[in-house]
């Protein structure tokens, strides 16, 4: 079955674009996208791909507006987000909550970055994310989604590095999520200087009693295949869920063995002591808590039209 597939280099996925991992019954077409961001947009627009990365909270929005594609559950990036919101000095921003009331940045509503933000600063620290005013300088993937009342774009020609500079934002998210770039995502991104402080400064303490006492944690990286190949071959689910499986256990070895190398190795060696020795689960029971949140918090912050169940949005291959 011929199947043209867009997926990231990542260290545990490497073996299967390079075909040393093969999947089974699939004649794999690898598409590079670089940055990755720019397959989110080809999928959920035009379902260019048959299987393809996205982000999670990309595709439970896509999902929800019936675009036709399913995930199985193999997430192949990883972290957690109590790190990554930058604040201004002096913005008086001392607890959560201050940010009510603010302004704040972000490069689209729907930045799954953003979404597990907000759920850590709703869930665990009572903010009331209405009552803080979000700028957003890029389109959100999704068309049909309808931004909140609290969510603006950013003026034509500014960025919200400019606005942070300039402190008309007093807060924004790191890097490519907000104001550590301008431009857009599909294009070249440029990067620039974010030199502000997080607003947890303890955020590895905190992720770890996060993890700890909820289970919750949070996944990118999501693979979906189109409706039609999964009506047409369910086998085919199966088939890449052990390819992508057996990538990730013999990468996933070499970290425990201590022969990994770079800096995925780094990171992922640095979760596992929070989440365990696999620090990239595959499954749905593994993930059961992780997901449940992300689709809880997808509806309270307003970026779905309905509640979706586990069965609606993902393929369990354990069962096929």
């Amino acid at each position: 079955m011929p199947l043209k597939i867009a997926v990231a280099e990542h260290p545990h996925t490497s073996a299967i674009r390079t075909g040393a991992i093969e999947i089974e019954g699939v004649d794999a077409e690898i598409v590079t996208v670089k940055p990755q961001i720019g397959a989110f947009r080809r999928m959920v627009r035009d379902v260019e791909f048959d299987v393809c990365e996205i982000a999670p909270t990309t595709y439970i929005i896509a999902r929800a507006h019936g675009r036709p594609f399913k995930a199985l559950p193999i997430f192949v990036t990883r972290r957690f987000h109590h790190s990554g919101l930058l604040v201004r000095p002096d913005a008086g921003i001392a607890h959560p909550k201050d940010l009510e009331g603010k302004r704040a940045g972000v490069r689209a509503y729907s930045v799954t970055t953003g979404v597990w933000t907000r759920q850590v600063l709703i869930d665990e620290f009572g903010v009331d994310n209405d009552k803080i005013h979000w700028f957003v300088d890029d389109e959100e993937h999704v068309q049909q989604m309808k931004l909140p009342g609290n969510v603006s774009h950013v003026a034509a020609g500014d960025s919200l590095a400019d606005m942070m500079a300039r402190g008309d934002i007093v807060a924004g998210f790191a890097a490519a999520a907000g104001i550590g770039r301008t431009g857009a995502p599909t294009g070249r991104w440029q990067e620039v200087d974010a030199d502000y402080p997080d607003l947890f400064p303890d955020a590895e303490e905190l992720e770890a009693e996060y993890f700890g006492r909820t289970g919750i944690y949070p996944m990118h990286g999501t693979i979906v295949v189109k409706d039609s190949v999964l009506e047409a071959h369910p086998w085919i689910a199966r088939s890449i869920n052990d390819a992508f499986t057996r990538a990730k256990d013999e990468w996933v070895a070499r970290l425990q063995a201590g022969t990994a190398q770079g800096e995925a190795a780094r990171k992922y060696a640095q979760l596992s002591q929070i989440v365990g020795a696999d620090p990239l689960p595959y499954g749905i029971e593994a993930n059961r808590p992780t997901i449940v949140a992300l689709e809880k918090t997808a509806w309270d912050q307003r970026l779905t039209p309905k509640r979706m169940t586990i069965d609606e949005l993902f393929v369990d291959p354990s069962k096929i």
